[in-house]
């Protein structure tokens, strides 16, 4: 059974599967470049009360999977993530300022998908069980 999480107004287990990919699919991610991209996401996800469980990638992208509670707007924390590692990574890595003419690192979109609990038929087969 996968874990409940709690505040106080509220019973939760909320995942989000995340893909960032790079601005023109430029293969320009290494190892060095995904442990720092690791450290940013946790932290962003520490301000938002939410929690990176697993983050791996290739070299033109990177998948996360990220607990959040449901105080969290979804675009929000995307946002945040994609400003914050793109700039911190900039900063950090020369390669990756000389890789764009302009200040950027991820593609303006991404893919997101709700993850865990138990498989959609089950739910609705449950909501149709109930009584009214």
């Amino acid at each position: 059974m996968s874990e409940i999480y709690k505040n106080r107004h509220a019973a939760f287990n909320l995942h989000v599967h995340l893909v960032f990919i790079t601005k023109y699919r430029k293969k320009v991610l290494g190892e060095l470049h995904h442990e720092c991209f690791s450290q940013c996401v946790a932290e962003v996800c520490k301000n938002f009360d939410a929690e990176l469980k697993e983050c791996n990638g290739e070299a033109d992208h990177i998948h996360m999977l990220i607990q959040y509670p449901p105080t969290v707007q979804l675009s929000k924390l995307v946002n945040n993530l994609k400003s914050v590692t793109s700039r911190r990574m900039r900063g950090d890595f020369v390669d990756l300022r000389a890789a764009y003419s302009k200040p950027v690192l991820w593609s303006r979109s991404y893919f997101a998908s709700s993850c865990g609990g138990a498989p959609l038929d089950i739910i609705k087969q449950y909501i149709q069980n109930q009584q009214g």
